[in-house]
């Protein structure tokens, strides 16, 4: 068997270039020239006109292209969501201005199991790697979608070939031991960068910096740090 290797970019960057808030998603994408913004080229629906880092949207499009040439179609369907965009989603589920699994969750009084409800596949506000530019859902938010025709090739060729642009799934199959969020096959990281942010994210961040959300008394709780943050498969 030939062996073949592929070199991804190492990127450095000093512990002061990644403060708190740029961990935490407290910045906006938009004003970051560190960012592009996608087009309908690479994304739909709610991920149209959002943004990645450079770095990402550049590994996503060779990564894409490559597809292509197989006959699989990769789409962006979302992509970088600061703190604030998290906070809506989160907020909207806690309240119960939107349902959870069919459940309105203001029903649920133990406030750590409604957030442990939420957090099955929606990360705190200043918890998600959505934050960091370095992470996007691809083609479909379920996993059944995955599981056979279309979605099967597409999974299939991204477990195959991901890794060969530095792509990874962090949220794969709980069966081997990973805590935190349900599987995701939709939900793929840029290794390269998302490692190093996680890195710092585990000396820079404490519990004490997840705040400004209805139910955030509760991230401690749920060790959302400890078993969400760091649950994940790559890394």
């Amino acid at each position: 068997m030939k062996l073949i290797l592929f070199l991804l970019p190492v990127f450095s960057f000093s512990q002061n270039s990644i403060d708190k808030n740029y961990l935490l998603g407290r910045f906006d994408p938009a004003t970051d020239t560190r960012f592009v913004q996608l087009n309908s080229k690479v994304a739909k629906g709610s991920a149209l006109n959002g943004f990645l880092r450079k770095e990402t949207h550049q590994a996503f499009q060779k990564m894409a292209a490559a597809a292509e040439k197989e006959g699989i179609h990769l789409v962006i369907i979302s992509a970088t969501r600061n703190f604030y965009s998290q906070k809506d989603i989160w907020e909207n589920k806690w309240t119960g201005k939107r349902m959870v699994e069919g459940k309105n969750l203001t029903t649920v009084t133990d406030l750590k199991e409604r957030a442990r409800l939420i957090m099955l596949y929606s990360s705190m506000p200043g918890t998600s790697r959505h934050h960091w530019g370095t992470d996007m859902d691809l083609n479909s938010l379920d996993n059944n979608y995955f599981e056979k025709d279309e979605g099967l090739k597409i999974y299939q060729w991204l477990t195959a070939h991901a890794p060969e642009y530095g792509f990874c799934q962090p949220y794969t199959n709980k069966s081997h031991g990973r805590t935190g969020y349900e599987e995701e096959k939709w939900h793929w990281s840029y290794l390269p960068l998302s490692k190093i942010f996680l890195d710092e994210y585990q000396k820079q961040i404490t519990y004490t910096d997840i705040i400004g959300f209805e139910g955030s008394e509760q991230a401690q709780a749920v060790s959302s740090i400890e078993n969400y943050v760091n649950g994940v498969a790559c890394h």
